[in-house]
């Protein structure tokens, strides 16, 4: 971690805004450390924590401020802190005779660049704004930076000192001290012109360790620091210049001393050239009434049909007034307008005045043929496929439909009742199709054709005999002059 924190101050500074109002300022202070720690150890209140103490720390950085406006202000810092826990444990007499230990005592010694984050509020003490009581507070960000635990022990029977210093372990296991540290804190102090004098506490809100048992240990920290900014803050008293209109800009530069504006325009009042309500830096039509909701400009036209887009339902398609902006409709969709079509809810060409066209009239000698070819068309038990003497009738079937183009065909299949019924239906389903592949592939167009299949259902003779189970067993096809 120690790598990152020169670069941590880097980023911090080169964050700054430039402005002149902005400080930078040196801080340090001493304070007590401890860790609050929170365990289910049996006894470990009555042989442990008893023994713990504070641990002297201090902290050492750099401060920003920026205002955020008359009292409030922002103000990061990157700081070293130093925070741990003392343990220090004096054995009497005979438990000294019995452990042959005089003292135990253990020092936690961590240390942490932290990246306070506090918005400050101050209350001015003295009418130039350079002594204030302030009260601040927000969230701190803790990087872990180095850290070593002291252990130091005297033995009675040999009067033997004995002191060992090791650095602590970070990562995720158990025995570890995590990299990151997240908490808040609060300062209450005094400003006297570049110097701060503060009380600072710090809590944290996250466990710091990852011990060998359940527990959570938090750092607490509270107390004094001082800083040195390196500029003055507050505002000089100035002699102030007479200004009638109270528009910030004193009479003897305003053009306009008593009637409120701005300095672009010399003391006056924003122009409207145009005097739609819009002052010209803010309207983009200047001179052209408008509206502000459009930047001064007049409501748009987005289609150039004159009418304007707040009252055109059809804001890109030229139209008319009478229908909201939008064209003549064409309910129908036929290609003509309702205004010429006599039959403007019934599609039909523009030969016919927009009506339809008489539907075509099938012969009756033509659905004759295709119901004898229908009793011609023969399929192999239990098999789509077609017998020898259907494709006499099927020819003929696909001549019928290339001199009529204007006919649509749908083809039927269906099965007697035997056997499963789910198979007889798929096995009707495949029928119909290869009748209607064969027409594909005489050339007629497959949108002029449909198939379907049925299996058992729609019986047109007795299933319980042999001739109405043969009957059942059938293709029917079906004229149409248009697809179903």
């Amino acid at each position: 971690m120690r790598k990152w924190a020169p670069l941590f101050l880097l980023l911090f500074i080169g964050f700054l805004p430039l402005q002149a109002q902005v400080r930078l300022g040196f801080l340090g202070g001493a304070h007590s450390a401890n860790v609050l720690e929170t365990n289910t150890l049996p006894g470990w209140d009555s042989a442990v924590r008893k023994y713990e103490r504070s641990h002297a720390g201090f902290q050492l950085g750099l401060i920003v401020e920026v205002p955020l406006g008359r009292h409030f202000f922002v103000q990061p810092a990157v700081t070293y802190t130093t925070k741990g826990r003392n343990y220090d444990r004096n054995n009497d007499s005979l438990k000294a005779l019995l452990t042959d230990t005089i003292y135990n005592k253990a020092a936690l010694q961590l240390g942490y660049m932290e990246v306070p984050l506090n918005i400050t509020y101050k209350i001015p003490i003295t009418s130039n704004r350079r002594n204030n009581l302030f009260f601040s507070a927000g969230p701190y960000f803790g990087f872990f930076f180095n850290g070593h635990v002291t252990t130091e022990s005297l033995t009675a029977s040999s009067n033997k000192h004995n002191s060992t210093t090791a650095p602590v372990q970070v990562g995720s296991g158990p025995d570890t001290y995590k990299t990151f540290d997240f908490g808040f804190n609060g300062k209450v102090g005094v400003e006297i012109g570049k110097l701060m004098i503060s009380g600072y506490y710090s809590q944290g809100l996250t466990s710091f360790y990852n011990a060998t048992y359940p527990g959570t240990f938090r750092h607490q920290v509270a107390g004094l620091s001082v800083g040195i900014w390196l500029s003055a803050g507050g505002t000089a008293l100035s002699k102030t210049k007479r200004d009638s209109d109270h528009d910030g800009i004193p009479d003897d530069v305003d053009d306009c001393p008593l009637q409120p504006g701005t300095a672009a325009w010399r003391g006056c009042p924003t122009p409207d050239t145009d005097r739609d309500g819009v002052d010209d830096d803010h309207d983009s039509c200047r001179t052209i009434p408008g509206l502000a909701r459009y930047n001064g400009c007049p409501v748009p036209d987005t289609d150039h049909d004159g009418i304007d887009d707040e009252h055109d339902s059809c804001r890109t398609i030229p139209g008319l007034a009478r229908y909201h902006g939008c064209p003549i409709p064409d309910r129908d969709g036929d290609g003509l307008n309702d205004e010429e079509d006599q039959c403007p809810d019934s599609a039909g060409p523009l030969s016919n005045h927009g009506c339809p066209l008489p539907a075509p009239v099938i012969k009756k000698e033509t659905t004759e043929k295709v119901n004898f070819i229908a009793h011609n068309i023969l399929f192999n038990s239990s098999s789509d496929q077609l017998m020898d003497g259907s494709f006499s009738a099927l020819d003929q079937l696909a001549a019928i439909l290339i001199d009529h183009p204007e006919l649509h065909l749908r083809i039927e299949g269906y099965t007697d009742n035997s056997g499963n019924a789910a198979r007889n239906l798929a096995l009707s389903k495949r029928r119909a199709e290869m009748v209607k592949n064969y027409l594909i592939g005489k050339g007629i167009a497959e949108t002029r054709l449909s198939s379907e299949g049925y299996g058992k259902e729609r019986p047109i003779a007795d299933n319980r005999t042999v001739a109405g189970k043969a009957a059942n067993r059938r293709v029917e096809l079906k004229l149409s002059t248009r697809k179903d």
